[in-house]
């Protein structure tokens, strides 16, 4: 599991995304902060694997937590993904900086999350793959670059498809972490067999979902789905 600490001034909206973070599998919350202070505190105490982090705080500023824990913990600090309403350039380019694995700009909602939460849980996952070897190649170096930044997907589909059901098979299988067949999708997100089949075709079309083939014994290839990394 994923420790997460919740790090925002009003303490219901840090409810509300602890209850988010919550729905990802992979993740559990273990502590809530509301200012620099309490937040610094709570790290050393706790120990979180991440921060969802936001920037106005009533003492200081959200990112002066990350530069605190880099002066006092190195590399050993944990990850943060930066949640605020702030979008100004300025911060976005020194939440970059500080090494931060996200920006999220407030409102949003819990798929929004659970998108950045699950591409997270894909880049940790590849780091621990990869720290068994000496050496990467440039697909797996592109692949940790890129593992944190999810596919956008369009938010104006092609004609004849919803954007709410595009988005919802999408985090289906980004769910999964697996491959998933037309039926399994279907069932995943409560849209017909053929409903799921025809989203699925799209979204390979346009390049964010890669289709294997995988024979049985009958000799007849089953398709199968999966995230394009």
């Amino acid at each position: 599991m994923i420790r997460t600490l919740v790090v925002d001034d009003d303490f219901r909206v840090g409810q509300i995304h602890s209850d988010y973070v919550r729905r990802v599998p992979g993740f559990e919350v273990v502590g809530e902060a509301t200012t620099v202070a309490e937040a610094l505190a709570t790290v050393r105490t706790l120990h979180p694997d991440l921060l969802l982090l936001d920037i106005f705080l009533p003492d200081g500023n959200g990112l002066d937590v990350l530069r605190r824990l880099s002066q006092d913990q190195g590399e050993s600090r944990p990850d943060a993904l930066v949640i605020t309403a702030d979008h100004d350039i300025s911060s976005v380019r020194a939440a970059m900086k500080l090494g931060a694995v996200g920006y999220l700009v407030k409102p949003f909602g819990s798929a929004d999350l659970a998108e950045r939460l699950d591409a997270y849980h894909q880049l940790r996952d590849r780091v621990d793959t990869l720290s068994r070897t000496t050496t990467a190649d440039q697909a797996d170096v592109d692949a940790l670059f890129s593992a944190a930044r999810p596919p956008a997907v369009p938010r104006i589909p092609a004609k004849g498809h919803s954007a709410p059901t595009l988005s919802a098979i999408h985090q289906a299988l980004r769910s999964a972490r697996s491959d998933l067949s037309a039926a399994e999708a279907a069932e995943a997100t409560g849209v017909s067999r053929a409903t799921a089949q025809r989203y699925l075709s799209y979204l390979v079309k346009e390049g964010m979902v890669r289709l294997e083939l995988r024979y049985g014994t009958n000799g007849r290839p089953e398709h199968r789905y999966r995230i394009a990394h």
